[in-house]
């Protein structure tokens, strides 16, 4: 009997520690994370077509890291949202940032990006080419759902302006939350996928245990 009970304590914590290896740390958590089923419903909604082209393109066609008010810009914002701590209001100084795509703390601001989830280039190709500027402006600063994220240089320009099917974070347990904040930014704003992502997401969505 008492094996038994190790046994069920055992299962319990391995199935705990799967849970909570999915879960990004608090301080590298954007708002409107989907729980799996909520974005596999997400997903299967989204219009699947060729992507577009890159025609008539620039990053002025989104402004971004306008201002947020006392001083604060977009930027600056996420800056202090997902610090474990900092100094410093507008601009931060100095902090100490989980950089959720690669699993590296860094502590001085200058190491760290503002990753758009979907990057503006993919948007663009997605559809964000027939809205207005303004459109494109909210899109580029949303503070509401999963679109920003603070990580580190080095991974916000390893990833570019690629989707899922070509480029995914270095750390294996950052896909599940990546692949759901990618579906969710996808899903609000209404723009398309191409096959190849679509496939590369629902392998990242697969993995997910919640």
């Amino acid at each position: 009997m008492l094996k038994k009970s190790m046994l069920l304590v055992f299962a319990f914590v391995l199935s705990l520690t799967t849970f909570l290896s999915d879960l990004p740390t608090a301080s590298a958590l954007p708002p409107g994370t989907p729980s799996k089923s909520a974005a596999q419903s997400q997903l299967d909604s989204l219009t699947v077509k060729t992507e577009g082209s890159m025609t008539g393109y620039s990053r002025e066609q989104f402004p971004h890291w306008i201002s947020q008010g006392n001083g604060c810009d977009t930027r600056q914002i996420v800056l202090q949202r997902d610090a474990d701590y900092y100094s410093g209001n507008c601009p931060v100084t100095s902090g100490k940032w989980y950089s959720y795509f690669d699993g590296v703390t860094v502590y001085s601001p200058s190491e760290i990006d503002i990753d758009h989830i979907v990057p503006l280039a993919e948007a663009w190709r997605s559809g964000a080419n027939t809205w207005t500027t303004e459109q494109r402006k909210q899109f580029a600063n949303d503070l509401n759902g999963p679109q920003l994220i603070a990580v580190t240089a080095s991974a916000n320009r390893s990833k570019g302006d690629q989707d899922p099917s070509t480029w995914q974070p270095t750390r294996t347990g950052a896909k599940c939350a990546y692949a759901k904040w990618w579906i969710n930014t996808k899903y609000n704003w209404n723009l398309s996928l191409q096959s190849s992502e679509k496939t590369a997401l629902q392998g990242m969505l697969n993995s997910c245990s919640y």
